[in-house]
């Protein structure tokens, strides 16, 4: 299947499909004009890249990963994929907790610009919408 008929079928871009092919994520045959042309399997395959970069792992994981994707689509780590795939899950949760931060300082001045400049009652905004309740 061209270039163009793969991204309408997996919903995604030609560029982003000349991304994953550059590095090392998909692969195509060449025509004799030079366009790609890509095998049937390269849907599901676009499918689970995709996941996995939604889940936030890196293409050089990726790369590791999916050469032990089932032929149902499910991905199983590869042997010696668990430690590599704990530092991601361990960058994952700290990113996690700076996020959860930054939502926190967002809350705090929303309820500031809302409060009329209040820090106080923005601070206890923040709490009461984080879910964290001090008493002072």
């Amino acid at each position: 299947m061209l270039i163009g008929q793969s991204a309408e079928r997996t919903g995604t871009s030609e560029r982003r499909l000349r991304h994953c092919e550059r590095v090392g994520l998909l692969t195509s045959r060449r025509q004799g004009n030079g366009y790609r042309d890509y095998d049937d399997a390269a849907e599901q395959r676009v499918g689970q890249t995709r996941a996995l970069l939604a889940a936030g792992l890196p293409t050089r994981v990726i790369r590791q990963v999916l050469p032990c994707a089932l032929a149902d689509g499910a991905l199983r780590p590869c042997p010696g994929m668990r430690d590599t795939l704990r530092v991601e899950l361990a960058r994952l949760d700290q990113r996690v907790l700076e996020l959860t931060q930054a939502r926190q300082t967002l809350q705090q001045a929303i309820a500031v610009a809302e409060n009329g400049g209040s820090s106080d009652s923005a601070r206890d905004a923040g709490r009461a919408q984080s879910g964290v309740h001090h008493d002072r």
